[in-house]
């Protein structure tokens, strides 16, 4: 007959484990997402605050970006790409309407508000004519 194989189950590691996760856990409470920005990033600028106002900024520039009114920072020129922008757009009013009652007064007042500007610079754009095509593209 042959030997059975017995299974050796190493159950010292489990309670190696637990004992360090405890005591990582005294070492440093568990916080919220932290409002005071991160040390710096690799270029040794700042990091902006982890919080509500920085996600509605990072959303509005890119789609005021995307609608021209700002330079795009790697290019320096400013182009009109509508889809984007009413996708950035999109964003901020899903952004708005899954967070309505969750926000401080302030909050969404400043979110309707900025939503507000940003629909009126679309529909402004968008009823501009189509710049003249250049000479060499004919």
């Amino acid at each position: 007959m042959p030997e059975e194989k017995k299974i050796i189950i190493d159950e010292d590691w489990k309670s190696r484990v637990q004992s360090e996760k405890e005591q990582a856990a005294q070492a440093k409470p568990p916080t919220e997402a932290s409002t005071e920005p991160a040390a710096a990033d690799a270029g040794g600028h700042p990091l902006p605050p982890a919080d509500f106002q920085t996600i509605v900024s990072l959303l509005a520039t890119q789609a005021m970006m995307s609608l021209g009114a700002l330079p795009n920072p790697i290019t320096g020129n400013a182009a009109v790409h509508p889809q984007q922008a009413k996708h950035f757009i999109d964003l901020l009013a899903v952004l708005e309407e899954k967070t309505r009652g969750n926000l401080s007064m302030a909050e969404q007042q400043e979110l309707e508000k900025l939503l507000h500007e940003l629909r009126m610079v679309f529909v402004a754009v968008q009823q501009q004519p189509p710049p003249p095509a250049s000479p060499a593209a004919s």
